[in-house]
């Protein structure tokens, strides 16, 4: 009922185990460990829960404990106690039937010793190559079937596939071992405050829905902007690019939740429902308008004398002669009867002038201006937008009156800011998705027609590019991207948003 506050009973895990694949690797240290620490630090662990590593490093289950606690700051020494003495360590490799026995041994050790109630969570951290010998693995050892009262669950990192075959191939070999109810698809995207703020604009505030379709929208923005180049993992990303890293999951899904209709319920497949059906309703041209719908770019040397940045042939792991994108920009469209008619620009890219992602709705104009042109001082169009990182927020861009006797109009803005209106702390992504997947709450993770659909987008653009044999377009780092990119925009007679 409005106006009557609720309690919010704070979600915590049940008894299980997480178990982690590459548990020597960069995602667990980063991300995984410092997650299971922050969710034990809040109360939301139980004191019957486990970790346990897998990997072909060799390591003592002491080693692995040490390792693990030494990287989580500064517990007191009983709680840190009480955490090693949950935590254990398999070393072995991913394609051998050994690993898997021990590892059976090791979750029923710690059923008895520990309380887990045989639920087991398996995190797959490790290279998309080994997905398919851990998960027939995990089948073959009878891990994947969980007893009655308990739960067996599986969550995947991306790359799901390469292209829509190969993702197809994939879910063939994880559906002949989990039931889809089972599979946990992680995007982290998905988990941050801030893109699921999304769905709090769109359906807590009655004001915006009437405004939300193509009756008022001219057309929507979606960058994904970094700063920062390939680094050391140039060796990964000349076998990925910009549409395959970010586009074909991160912007779609992004995309999906800021266009897609009411669900029913926040209930997991009420969400995805509408997700599949708003990608499923996007439509890209014939192969002959297909070079005006997608541009591509390759960042070179660039920035400041002093503050000169590499091009990204000239990266480790790179080739010098690479025709890998590292910029994507498209034009989409949404044959549905919200959207018919708007178009949609997504662009992304590495070495841009500044790290931000952000949904911008830009409204029409109003039908006529009664105000004379030379009292209008650059007057934007109206705008929505949501700032999902950095300086988390929403702006409303708007015409104003400027302070003074005479009429003059200009663009003013109206800010709402997440550090500045909430003192609860945003957890990190991977704490909230963790935390979802030891629940078994699904709505943040991707189905499987969710992935086929992304790829269906992208998989034309992406095979018209590697058959091109024409020089690679190019932008200097720290531009705003190749020359193509403004003209894809400029051929509809709008432009990028300034967001520098």
């Amino acid at each position: 009922m409005y106006g009557m506050p609720q309690m919010v009973q704070e979600r915590s895990a049940p008894p299980a185990t997480l178990v982690i694949f590459g548990a020597s690797g960069d995602l667990t240290r980063r991300k995984l460990l410092p997650a299971v620490d922050t969710l034990a630090r809040h109360g939301r662990l139980p004191d019957q829960f486990a970790l346990v590593g897998v990997a072909r490093t060799p390591m003592s289950d002491d080693q692995f404990a040490q390792s693990t606690l030494g990287g989580l700051g500064g517990r007191d020494l009983a709680e840190k106690r009480q955490l090693a003495g949950g935590i254990r360590y398999v070393a072995g490799g991913y394609d051998d039937p050994d690993t898997y026995e021990r590892l059976a041994e090791t979750l029923g050790e710690l059923d008895a010793v520990r309380g887990t109630s045989g639920n087991r969570l398996f995190y797959l951290s490790t290279p998309a190559g080994a997905f398919e010998p851990v998960i027939n693995g995990l089948a073959a050892a009878g891990l994947n079937r969980a007893r009655e009262g308990s739960f067996s669950r599986l969550v995947i990192e991306k790359p799901y596939g390469r292209d829509l075959a190969t993702a197809r191939e994939l879910d063939a070999v994880v559906h002949h071992a989990f039931d889809e109810n089972q599979v946990f698809r992680i995007d982290h995207y998905l988990g941050k405050d801030t893109v699921q703020n999304v769905l709090a604009l769109r359906f807590a505030n009655s004001i915006f829905q009437p405004i939300w379709d193509r009756s008022w929208v001219d057309h929507v923005q979606i960058t994904v902007a970094e700063t920062l180049g390939v680094g050391t993992r140039g060796g990964f990303y000349e076998h990925a690019g910009a549409m395959r890293d970010i586009v074909q999951n991160h912007v779609l899904q992004v995309l999906a939740l800021a266009l897609m209709e009411p669900p029913a319920s926040f209930e997991a497949e009420g969400l995805r429902n509408e997700k599949v059906k708003l990608l499923q309703a996007i439509r890209l041209p014939g192969d002959r308008d297909l070079a005006d719908a997608a541009v591509r770019g390759q960042y070179t040397r660039g920035g400041t004398r002093e503050e000169l940045m590499a091009g990204y042939r000239e990266e480790a792991g790179v080739d010098p002669l690479s025709r890998t994108e590292t910029y994507a920009a498209m034009r989409l469209t949404v044959d549905n009867w919200r959207w018919a008619g708007v178009p949609f620009y997504v662009r992304t890219g590495k070495r841009l002038p500044a790290r931000l992602t952000e949904v911008a709705l830009q409204f029409q104009r109003p039908p006529h201006l009664p105000i004379p042109d030379d009292q209008l001082t650059g007057l934007d169009a109206d705008a929505l937008i949501l700032r999902i990182q950095p300086n988390e927020g929403i702006s409303l861009r708007f015409g104003a009156k400027v302070p003074g006797h005479s009429f003059r109009v200009r663009t003013a803005s109206m800010e709402f800011s997440y550090d500045q209106t909430f003192v609860e702390e945003s957890p990190e992504a991977y704490e909230r998705l963790l935390l979802d997947a030891l629940i078994g709450d699904a709505s943040l993770f991707i189905r499987s027609d969710e992935v086929q659909e992304c790829w269906r987008i992208v998989d034309p653009i992406i095979e018209r590019w590697e058959k091109d044999d024409s020089p690679i377009p190019t932008y200097e780092a720290a531009s705003w991207g190749p020359a193509d990119a403004d003209r894809l925009i400029g051929r509809d007679g709008r432009r990028w948003r300034n967001t520098s």
